[in-house]
């Protein structure tokens, strides 16, 4: 009796097991469809269509010299070279004479960098370095202090250090044979770049947000608009125009903290972005992009190839016996012509991109046949869409 009890225990504690592994795997299952279905078919976050409309970065230049180059520096015709080491020798107490230098391990450089809106005093930066003398290369060389400023007034930036420059040349020969591989006059200062002066301070307690869509449309700018009131509940947010929507910030949400977090909620929200039906069309290289919404009216697409082929026969003419002509070499041409069958495919009406991308193989069709093809759509009246060739 004691061991049918134990029996039915262990069987009550096995169903048991059973019936909670099958729930718990019931539930990973609907948790992964969750997953899987929570956001629509071809959703994006707003942060990767739009920005927060911000004083954006600043573009600072200057002035410098680089340094140790082994004889690709500039020559005598950049008199500017040699007038700025003479100056930064007389700085250092040395006196010499401009036209006394010889300047082939110097070259004049314009040094460019961006700096953002949050840069701190201290925060490193990188830095474009470019000739603008007669320099052949700027590989190996340093780029002495150079400040940076914006519009030639305010200095942010101070640079200095080695040039990355990723590249080679080579001379070689009694005929000046030349071999180069990337781009020698334009280097890079990898960090090289540090902040003095922080840019103009951020409102850092606005009371209203702008977005910024990268590329405007009407459509997206209402739905991201949609979304981010539905995400909160309330009305935040109004599209202003087809590339900006204004979102204001709640009373509670204003410090510092709160309002990042408030901005990063709206960046995490996922919309479905609308696209104008577009064919993008490159003929220098064939390259054909066709948007989603392009569609055709019912149309029918032949495609046919014309062969020609014309060959030379070098035949011998002779004279005739006892004349007075010569033995000459007459080419005997022969052209042949063939014209491949045209195939014809039946597009029906509001045929998608898929469709057109089946029939256009169906037809065996090249890319410079295809945007043939699309030109005379387009020319039909047949194609539903904005043709652009770049």
């Amino acid at each position: 009796m004691r061991k049918r009890k134990c029996k039915i225990e262990n069987d009550l504690r096995k169903s048991k097991g059973e019936s909670q592994a099958k729930l718990f795997s019931t539930f990973c299952l609907l948790f992964f469809l969750s997953l899987i279905f929570a956001a629509p078919l071809g959703a994006v976050r707003i942060k990767d269509i739009a920005r927060m409309q911000n004083p954006g970065e600043i573009q600072l230049i200057g002035y410098g010299l680089v340094v140790g180059l082994d004889g690709t520096g500039d020559r005598m015709g950049s008199q500017f070279t040699t007038q700025s080491v003479a100056n930064l020798i007389k700085r250092m107490g040395i006196s010499v004479s401009p036209t006394r230098l010889r300047t082939r391990n110097v070259a004049a450089v314009m040094v460019t960098a961006k700096l953002g809106p949050f840069a701190k005093v201290g925060n490193r930066v990188d830095v474009t370095v470019s000739s603008i003398g007669d320099a052949t290369s700027l590989e190996g060389g340093t780029l002495l202090l150079t400040e940076l400023s914006y519009k030639g007034r305010t200095v942010y930036v101070e640079a200095q250090g080695p040039l990355s420059v990723g590249g080679f040349t080579a001379e070689a020969g009694a005929f000046g044979e030349r071999t180069s591989t990337n781009y020698t006059l334009v280097g890079r200062v990898p960090g090289g770049g540090v902040v003095v002066r922080e840019p103009p301070a951020v409102n850092t307690a606005p009371t209203t947000l702008f977005l910024s869509l990268l590329h405007s449309d009407y459509t997206t700018a209402d739905r991201i608009a949609k979304a981010i009131n539905q995400k909160f509940g309330e009305k935040l947010a109004t599209p202003l125009d087809a590339g900006t929507t204004s979102i204001q910030v709640p009373a509670d949400r204003r410090d510092t903290a709160a309002l990042i977090d408030f901005v990063s909620q709206i960046e995490a929200i996922q919309i479905v972005p609308d696209s104008p039906a577009r064919v993008v069309i490159n003929e220098r290289t064939g390259t054909i992009i066709i948007g989603q919404n392009v569609t055709v009216s019912p149309v029918a697409i032949a495609s046919g190839n014309l062969h020609i082929e014309i060959k030379a026969t070098p035949v011998i003419s002779q004279p005739h016996p006892f004349s007075k002509g010569q033995t000459v070499v007459v080419p005997e041409m022969q052209i042949t012509a063939e014209s491949e069958k045209a195939r014809v495919i039946a597009l029906e009406e509001a045929a998608s991109v898929s469709d057109i991308a089946k029939a256009l193989n169906a037809l065996g069709a090249t890319p410079r046949d295809i945007i043939a093809i699309f030109q005379a759509l387009k020319e039909a009246g047949a194609l539903h869409g904005e043709l652009v060739i770049i």
